[in-house]
């Protein structure tokens, strides 16, 4: 991926620099937060609010559901040729008390997670051009992502 500009696959839902954070919305009136970002009316069907402010949502949460995508998602989606099912997850961000679903990070299918493991927010490469490389976040269990990240630096040491 060198030379190539790395940028985010849907612009405006989340920062790229300098950790990943997805950026969501809180409504002036009341304090819902919504993810994507609100810009119309409030969600919350007590308020009638439509000022909100621009908020980074928590990078750590609790896996709430998941499953995995064993089919290919229609358009616009786009799908490594042949397609790889992935593991997708339902995840609870606590201090903003909702859930919010994205893909499981790479190598990492259905039968290796669980609810209630903890997870953080990453980017991981969607899709390429020849100029950018599209990113999306994902959702990267906390223990097999130190173990994948120590078994790494092992295997770096040994060569």
């Amino acid at each position: 991926m060198p030379g190539k500009t790395q940028v985010a696959a849907q612009p405006g839902w989340y920062t790229l620099d300098p950790e990943p954070a997805l950026l969501g919305s809180r409504c002036g009136r009341c304090g819902t937060v919504a993810f994507p970002k609100e810009q119309a009316f409030c969600r919350n069907p007590a308020c009638d609010g439509t000022d909100f402010a621009e908020v980074e949502l928590s990078r750590r949460g609790r896996i709430w559901s998941y499953t995995d995508a064993r089919y290919q998602p229609p358009t616009p989606y786009v799908a490594a040729d042949p397609y790889v099912p992935f593991a997708l997850a339902a995840v609870e961000l606590a201090a903003e008390k909702m859930v919010v679903m994205g893909q499981v990070a790479s190598g990492i299918d259905a039968g290796d997670i669980h609810i209630g493991d903890e997870v953080e927010l990453v980017l991981e490469p969607l899709y390429e051009d020849e100029e950018h490389v599209y990113l999306i976040w994902k959702w990267r269990p906390l223990v097999a992502g130190i173990l994948k990240d120590v078994s790494e630096q092992l295997v770096r040491a040994v060569d």
